[in-house]
């Protein structure tokens, strides 16, 4: 019986890669989904397709740089999530203009990046899968800090794992938007978590 709180038993339900560029379409559909449906509750139809013109999307330099993870069940991809040793906290291919540059990690905190799960697979740990993998592999860069740009219908998600949150922001989405964001920021364990090295 699956039990919610139990990571080996999520691991049997899902596999966690990383993602290439034959994902990318996939990956768009599982946005858009996801943010749809699990936005609803948050935002209004005109702001999420707002942000489905760029700030939410794939973003194909997180998969060239190998630091960007799909879930799959059953071969389907059903959620999806990364981090970044790069300057950009938001935004996907559509929005342009992506801060490219490489991050310090003596002195810069590492980006999370594009998290979203399938609707018809919420809440059932694989935000929680994707987010350990994205924290170890940040450490192995040498990064002690993380930071983010949370969804609204995403913060408890990062809250429940060590993330603090500052003030919600207002985010340009164009033709007289935006779309509220929240600074988000952990400081990571000087060791990876017991059953995740």
């Amino acid at each position: 019986m699956y039990k919610r709180d139990g990571l080996s038993e999520v691991r049997t339900q899902y596999v966690v890669r990383t993602a290439n560029l034959g994902d990318a379409s996939r990956l768009e559909a599982l946005i858009a989904r996801s943010a749809r449906e699990l936005g609803a509750e948050h935002y209004t139809a005109e702001e999420i397709e707002g942000a489905l013109r760029g700030t939410f999307g794939v973003d194909t330099q997180l998969i060239r740089d190998s630091t960007y993870f799909v879930a799959e069940h059953e071969g389907d991809i059903v959620g999806c999530g990364g981090w970044s040793y790069r300057a950009a906290l938001v935004g996907g291919d559509k929005l342009g203009g992506r801060d490219a540059n490489e991050l310090d990690p003596r002195a810069q905190p590492a980006r999370i990046r594009a998290f979203f799960v399938d609707p018809g697979h919420a809440r059932k740990g694989i935000g929680r899968m994707l987010l350990q993998r994205c924290e170890l592999e940040a450490l192995k860069a040498h990064f002690s800090t993380l930071e983010l740009m949370a969804s609204l219908s995403s913060t408890q998600l990062y809250a429940a794992h060590g993330y603090v949150a500052e003030e919600p922001r207002e985010f340009d989405i164009g033709s007289g938007l935006t779309i509220t964001l929240v600074p988000m920021r952990k400081h990571l364990a000087t060791k990876p978590l017991p059953g995740e090295a």
